[in-house]
């Protein structure tokens, strides 16, 4: 039998709804779930506009993003999950190149200088819909209507039909922000740097689908502690798990892929198989 996790954070609960295996190896048995390129491109680009948008609203320009960039980069190139990559010179130009795209980006959906900025990376404690809740809001923004929750995203911008299950993160920032202040935000936005904006105002209906999804996740994950059962869910995406190599699902999942032509060239699986 498995302990619940003290808290559950929207990444988990990402996790768990795509693969509760993959769920268990990650936070149950701590098996190391390596941020791949993408990941680390995300995390460059929200360091430097958390920076940026700390400063005075005369100084979030793209010369001060451009000098963040500079100042970031060395702590970011050191980090050993960088390193992991081992990435060619190349490579790192390229990386580089697609975190500075990633981040001037944000000029093409608003301009930062104008935005009342409540707060950057704020960390969320509270109980919603009865599961113990935690989560970083990448912005708080102060708007005419009231409170907006905004979080930056680099990855590449969801089809419409996807875009509810996109949504249901920040609106769950939201209903954390309720349940800890009796503040509820007006507006939550996903920021698809160098792409769109996604924006949803806050409502009762919202708030019910994106709580009440998370609680049943929660139950769900109750049950698969108590049984230790963590069901595999194949698909797609087992050519971007790290557990590959330990899943007999998984790798049967990938092959089957690979030979009929459905399973990308750069999946990190591939080599992992050596298919």
């Amino acid at each position: 039998m498995a302990s619940l996790p003290r808290f559950f954070s929207p990444s988990a609960a990402s996790t768990y709804d795509k693969c509760p295996r993959r769920w268990k190896h990650r936070y149950i048995d701590k098996l190391p779930d390596p941020p791949g390129e993408a990941a680390l491109v995300g995390t460059f680009s929200h360091r430097v506009l958390e920076l940026l948008c700390g400063e005075e609203p005369s100084l979030r320009t793209i010369e001060r993003a451009q000098e963040l960039a500079r100042d970031v980069w060395p702590s970011i190139s050191a980090h050993r999950d960088y390193r992991a990559l081992n990435l060619e010179p190349e490579a790192e130009r390229e990386f580089r190149w697609k975190s500075w795209r990633a981040i001037e980006g944000l000029w093409g959906l608003e301009n930062p200088a104008l935005v009342d900025v409540r707060s950057t990376e704020q960390r969320l404690t509270a109980e919603v819909a009865g599961v113990p809740f935690r989560g970083i809001v990448d912005r708080m923004d102060n708007t005419d209507a009231g409170l907006a929750i905004t979080d930056y995203k680099s990855g590449k911008a969801p089809m419409p039909n996807r875009r509810p299950e996109a949504l249901s993160q920040v609106l769950l920032y939201a209903a954390a922000v309720e349940a800890d202040t009796g503040e509820r935000p007006v507006q939550v936005r996903l920021l698809y740097l160098g792409q769109e904006a996604i924006e949803e105002t806050v409502t009762d209906k919202g708030l019910a689908a994106a709580t009440g999804g998370l609680a049943s996740s929660w139950a769900s994950l109750e049950t698969d502690c108590s049984s230790g059962r963590f069901e595999v869910r194949p698909g797609p995406l087992c050519g971007w798990c790290p557990y590959v190599e330990i899943c007999k699902e998984g790798r049967s999942e990938v092959v089957r892929r690979a030979k009929a032509g459905r399973m990308r060239k750069d999946a990190p699986a591939r080599a992992a198989l050596g298919i």
